[in-house]
């Protein structure tokens, strides 16, 4: 591998390190993943966002000029999306030069996800639909608390638990489901609470991660699952209201603002911190 350039970057605190690789000549094993994203011995992050051409992706079979985000969670497992990192991924490409903006398409194991720079430098992200499932999920956090939660597909999945206190939970070590088959790859597990209208506050279990300062996808899980549990108007029919239903989510890195329609949009800051070279084990 080499040596390697490298960023640094953020939304809402939840971490990522970018590499570029236009060509794929240089794809990260799950070993070097988690030594960049060891936060003593590497550089440190909650993931890596690795900048491909889509045509040097096996699996793409869209526009083969896109960049492609190619996700790898801190543990090395790939994961389809993530709503905090491809803000953070626009961002550093148009730093870069490597596109324009203000709309950027970016490929996804996801899809294509249409992304905008907006004039206060957040960027909103077309997240795709929130499809809320209607399986029966039972989840237990490490302090033996259980909670009801409540199946969403942002692209990934999603277990939504609601609780008066987020911040009283015990999320050292990753919460478990039953049944287990409902999510037989994983889940990203987030604990909510109201804290006003239209505002939900939230901490989140990342699978292959751990715990996270904020999850994108996860926030877009949240405010659906509330929406649909509330009645307001069942997360199936969303696409017959014109106008967009907001919510605003904190999150122990910050805030972002989730809006749900037709689909669902995510806009949020995302910042770059760092530039550098690495030298990770071969």
């Amino acid at each position: 591998m080499g040596r390697w350039a490298f960023a640094k970057g953020h939304g809402t605190e939840n971490d990522f390190v970018i590499l570029v690789d236009r060509d794929g000549a240089n794809p990260v094993t799950a070993e070097q993943v988690r030594w960049i994203c060891n936060r003593r011995a590497g550089i440190g992050g909650d993931g890596i966002l690795r900048a491909v051409r889509g045509r040097h992706v096996p699996e793409w079979d869209g526009d083969p000029e896109i960049w492609f985000m190619d996700y790898r969670n801190a543990d090395g497992s790939i994961a389809e999306m993530c709503g905090n990192g491809i803000r953070v991924f626009v961002r550093y490409l148009v730093d870069e030069g490597l596109t324009e903006g203000p709309l950027v398409p970016v490929g996804t194991r996801a899809g294509v996800r249409e992304t905008e720079g907006l004039s206060d430098g957040r960027i909103r992200v077309a997240m795709g639909p929130a499809r809320v499932l209607s399986e029966q999920v039972r989840v237990s956090t490490a302090d033996q608390q259980a909670f009801d939660a409540v199946g969403v597909d942002v692209g990934n999945p999603h277990a939504v638990s609601f609780c008066a206190d987020p911040d009283g939970l015990d999320l050292r070590s990753a919460p478990t489901w039953e049944p287990a088959a409902v999510f037989p790859h994983g889940v990203n597990a987030e604990f909510v609470a109201e804290r006003g209208p239209h505002r939900l506050a939230m901490r989140v279990f990342e699978r292959g991660s751990g715990e996270t300062r904020s999850c994108g996808t996860g926030t877009v899980a949240a405010a659906a699952a509330w929406h649909d549990r509330h009645g307001v108007v069942a997360t199936p029919d969303l696409a017959a209201h014109t106008t967009p239903v907001r919510y605003q989510v904190d999150v122990p890195g910050g805030s972002v603002e989730v809006e749900l329609g037709e689909q669902a949009y995510l806009t949020g800051p995302a910042v770059i911190v760092a530039r550098g070279e690495l030298s990770p084990p071969t």
